[in-house]
């Protein structure tokens, strides 16, 4: 199979059936600002989600869609959308656990879920994106829903064997991720997307836990750190989210909503395929050397992260319920 873009893959492919024209154009007209986590590599998945919202709005609607870090920082996002700075956002709740409790259970974390469809059954029927989204309101957020993307694993300028081999590294890692790295004593530090090459061609970093193949053969990151280990600490799928401010999202009429509902569901979907089909011809193309962290270091973050389970728990009721319905749903799909 000839390795394709991961990006032309979603543009190309499922981005073909346009989202239906739903709002009249007697609705007021709003312009938006929007800002992602994501580099500049992503911005054709994100010109299909804007026009899409353009077109269906009858444009009424449009959104101005910056990269990572173009105008705050990404650790940033929630608070900027909830002061609306930014009218929108697509983000990561692993950059913001101390400013929501439920963060670091939204982002994903090993054995939260094994599958996108498992991703889904514990968001919708079991109710964890409704505590989600009544968290982020709290904040003057309105939370669209989940992005499921694919693995989170290592890329680094030198090969790792052990967890030990990383205690010689720097390792740049979203805090949540940097809390189980810490426990085995790996030194961690925080840098934008957008940075990342730069950090890992003048030795500033070591290594990066920032997604998957596909995302560092489209950085080209592969031209400074070629050795790529699946920790499987995130896996099989981290979540984004798309945020709106809540007086925004308040302001748009019932069809607009609709128009960024519909537009949202199917970007949501685009990116996950990309993702996932992305990674496998990203994995096939020759230029990492893969790896696996052995099963003995793999066990001992599993001990971690079910620790850090137990630490979320405790930080209010609601992040409670949460964990609850991940083991809930865990032992119901272990006996399925």
């Amino acid at each position: 199979m000839k390795r394709r873009n991961f990006i032309k893959a979603a543009v190309t492919g499922l981005a073909i059936a346009p989202v239906a024209n739903i709002v009249s154009a007697k609705a007021g007209n709003k312009k938006l600002r929007m800002q992602t986590c994501w580099g500049e590599q992503a911005d054709p998945l994100f010109k299909v989600f804007t026009s899409d919202v353009s077109n269906a709005s009858d444009k009424s609607l449009t959104i101005d869609q910056f990269a990572s870090s173009a105008l705050v920082p990404d650790a940033e996002l929630l608070q900027a959308v909830g002061k609306g700075a930014l009218d929108m956002c697509q983000g990561y709740a692993g950059y913001w656990p101390e400013q929501l409790d439920i963060a670091t259970i939204e982002s994903g974390v090993l054995g939260a879920w094994a599958s996108y469809d498992e991703a889904m059954y514990v968001m919708e029927s079991q109710g964890l994106a409704k505590l989600i989204r009544q968290a982020y309101a709290e904040t003057n957020v309105h939370y669209l829903g989940a992005i499921v993307g694919g693995s989170c694993d290592l890329l680094t300028k030198k090969p790792v064997n052990s967890l030990d081999d990383l205690k010689r590294m720097k390792i740049r890692a979203t805090p949540n991720v940097a809390k189980i790295l810490e426990k085995f004593g790996i030194t961690t530090i925080s840098i934008p997307s957008s940075q990342l090459y730069r950090a890992l061609s003048t030795g500033l970093i070591d290594g990066v836990i920032y997604a998957g193949a596909n995302e560092y053969l489209a950085m080209k990151l592969y031209e400074v750190a070629k050795h790529y280990t699946a920790l499987k600490m995130i896996s099989a799928s981290f979540t984004d989210q798309m945020l709106i401010n809540m007086d925004t999202w308040q302001s748009l009429t019932s069809a607009q909503q609709a128009v960024i509902e519909t537009s949202f569901a199917k970007h949501a979907r685009n990116m996950h395929t990309s993702m996932v089909n992305g990674a496998i011809d990203a994995s096939n193309s020759g230029v990492f050397e893969l790896n696996t962290l052995n099963e003995t270091d793999t066990a001992r973050l599993l001990v971690a992260t079910q620790e850090l389970w137990q630490q979320e728990a405790l930080k209010s009721q609601r992040n409670k319920k949460a964990i609850n319905i991940l083991i809930a749903a865990a032992n119901v799909i272990g006996s399925a």
